[in-house]
């Protein structure tokens, strides 16, 4: 079990991040998420050992300490990726992986390089050399590389953010179903919804130096406790109960755009369009409710100054409240 406590760090005295506690069960998957510069990162390379803290971090029974202890940072059972792959460019996509692995069993080695290059993917350029791969390429190298002497506890700064959208989806499913296989206890540091929401068995939200929310992504998404949340998942609406013809107060309730549903002429609320934006299997669509600038989602696109009807489910409005 991964453990932290009171994890405070500051850059030249400005401070990052401040008493920071929280534990992960083995075999757990968090996501962590904020607005940049919130300290994701910074919290990924304080687990690892790359920056000093005052703080407390265990795993199971032992501290890690960072580098005002130990020369070379890290341990032998953490794996962290950073932004940055540190590849060895003259070597192939294979050497790479399996470069910290052992030469004294050249078959078992080769078995093991190959299940990681399917994991992600690259089996087809296991000879060619990291140079001449292109970054999503180099970022799926430098994944396997990751796992290569499998590790207990993993940390991932943005590891999808350099890799080709139609091959991504797929790829976090085989790297995230691995992982779970293999019960390797996974941090990612992300700004991507789908690894906060679809992989990860915990979301962990940063802002102001400190853990502002600490919940099962379902949760987080549809009982979000502030708008800052909800925003961090997508396009979010902050309408007035007023607004919405609920009741007469100035209350504010948190409404996803796909909460808003076209309905009949006869509904209550009007909206007029200001655009309409393709977005593959819907239109998200910009307009204005009683001067408050909403979005909705629709199956067709409507015309400027179009008026829509629009009904939301009034159960839905009541539970945000509770």
């Amino acid at each position: 079990m991964l453990e932290l406590q009171k994890v405070s760090f500051a850059y030249d005295q400005t401070p990052i991040l401040e008493n920071i506690t929280f534990s992960a069960a083995e075999g757990q998957h968090i996501s962590l998420i904020g607005e940049s510069g919130c300290g994701k990162s910074t919290l990924l390379k304080l687990i690892y050992g790359l920056l000093h803290t005052d703080g407390k971090i265990f795993w199971k029974d032992q501290e890690l300490l960072g580098p005002n202890y130990n020369l070379v940072p890290g341990e032998e059972f953490i794996k962290y990726l950073a932004q940055d792959f540190d590849l060895m460019l003259p070597l192939s996509a294979a050497d790479n992986v399996g470069k910290y692995l052992s030469n004294f069993y050249p078959v078992k080695k080769k078995r093991r390089i190959r299940e990681l290059l399917e994991v992600v993917e690259m089996e087809d350029l296991a000879d060619v050399k990291a140079k001449h791969l292109s970054g999503g390429q180099q970022q799926r190298i430098a994944l396997a590389r990751a796992l290569a002497k499998e590790p207990e506890l993993l940390l991932l700064d943005e590891p999808f953010s350099h890799i080709d959208h139609f091959r991504k989806n797929n790829l976090r499913r085989k790297l995230f179903s691995y992982l779970k296989q293999h019960q390797i206890t996974t941090i990612v540091a992300t700004h991507d919804m789908t690894d906060a929401l679809s992989f990860a068995d915990r979301t962990i939200v940063l802002k102001n130096r400190k853990i502002y929310a600490d919940a099962a992504p379902e949760d987080l998404y549809s009982m979000p406790p502030n708008k800052y949340v909800a925003s961090l998942f997508g396009d979010v609406n902050h309408l007035m109960l007023r607004t919405l013809d609920v009741e007469d107060s100035r209350k504010r309730v948190l409404i996803y755009p796909h909460e808003l549903k076209p309905a009949s002429s006869e509904a209550t609320l009007q909206a007029e369009v200001l655009r309409s934006y393709f977005s593959g299997s819907y239109y998200l669509n910009e307009a204005l409710l009683q001067k408050e600038k909403i979005f909705f989602r629709s199956e067709r696109a409507y015309e400027k100054g179009e008026v829509v009807p629009l009904e939301i489910d009034e159960q839905l409005i009541r539970s945000r409240l509770a």
